[in-house]
């Protein structure tokens, strides 16, 4: 699951955040991805920059680390870089005639990612993310690389890098990471409200090219993002978050649960899903039933979730 996405300075600390995180583990959870972000001003700008008046201090990832080993989960410390000019960080890049853009970039992403590197080490966090999303920086496999081999030097864990679904295959340097990742927001439903045996289809229909993907590379495959809203017409469109006044669908999310947790439990090449997201700060439990976002919190798609993870892994 991934834990506390947009969290502010201090928030990991609040007695809300604790609480939210010990309910995470009733589900039966095993791992959270802890996700956060800092900024660049474009998607075309050179800089990354730590903006601590927003973004959680390492004095509050080691505070949400320490809970989560007391819980008994793992973590994946998750890093990510967002551009103040609200374009999603996949149209992060510059023309390919621009070398000088590209060396000052990668130099500041790479001392950012070693940072977070050194204190995933430090922390003793079971898996290290290396990029988000980062769609427009793919094709450097030189700088790629030499990034990765800066954070081996630091991080004697698993890498994984955090691809985009449909965008996943002409990643040259995946042969460098230990898991293969991907934001897996297929739309798999064809029609708001369709049924489970609908999205197991569609479901089905992306095995044959991630097992190719996992293939390839010989790397387990993990959904390192997978979720949708509890909200009509969201399995259609699982990434979004933007319809805020779509009706609510605990079932259609429940659906969009089951079938992904069917489609891949038992599957040798896939290493497990990482769900977006839970908040820091839950809704009341009687609120569940009104809430059209991504939590599963007292929703029937955490009643699914849990029913699997009761379940012995046989693979």
């Amino acid at each position: 699951m991934t834990y506390g996405w947009g969290s502010k300075r201090g928030e990991y600390r609040t007695e809300y955040a604790e609480d939210s995180m010990r309910k995470l583990a009733e589900t039966g959870s095993e791992w959270i991805a802890l996700s956060f972000w800092t900024w660049q001003d474009t998607v075309h700008s050179t800089e990354i920059h730590y903006d601590y008046g927003y973004t959680v201090t390492d004095r509050d990832l080691a505070h949400a680390v320490q809970q989560a080993k007391q819980l008994g989960l793992k973590v994946c410390l998750k890093p990510v870089v967002n551009s103040r000019d609200g374009i999603w960080r996949a149209r992060i890049g510059f023309p390919e005639e621009g070398e000088v853009y590209w060396a000052a970039w990668f130099r500041s992403y790479t001392n950012f990612i070693k940072h977070y590197a050194e204190l995933a080490e430090e922390l003793e966090c079971e898996m290290f993310c290396i990029g988000c999303e980062m769609v427009g920086t793919e094709s450097r496999t030189a700088e790629w690389r030499q990034l990765i081999q800066e954070v081996t030097n630091l991080y004697t864990g698993p890498i994984i890098y955090n691809a985009n679904h449909g965008k996943e295959e002409g990643i040259e340097w995946l042969d460098e990471v230990d898991f293969i990742g991907t934001s897996a927001y297929y739309p798999v439903a064809s029609v708001p409200g369709d049924s489970y045996e609908n999205m197991l289809a569609g479901w089905e229909r992306q095995k044959p090219r991630l097992k190719s993907l996992s293939e390839q590379f010989g790397k387990p495959l993990v959904f390192i993002e997978i979720g949708c809203r509890s909200a009509h017409g969201c399995a259609t469109m699982p990434w979004d978050f933007t319809y805020t006044d779509l009706p609510y669908s605990e079932d259609e999310q429940a659906n969009f649960y089951r079938s992904a947790l069917e489609a891949f439990w038992n599957e040798p090449w896939f290493a497990g899903y990482f769900w977006w997201d839970w908040s820091t700060k839950l809704y009341a439990l009687e609120e569940a039933s009104i809430d059209r976002g991504f939590d599963i919190y007292g929703k029937k798609a955490e009643q699914v979730l849990k029913e699997y993870y009761k379940q012995p892994i046989t693979k």
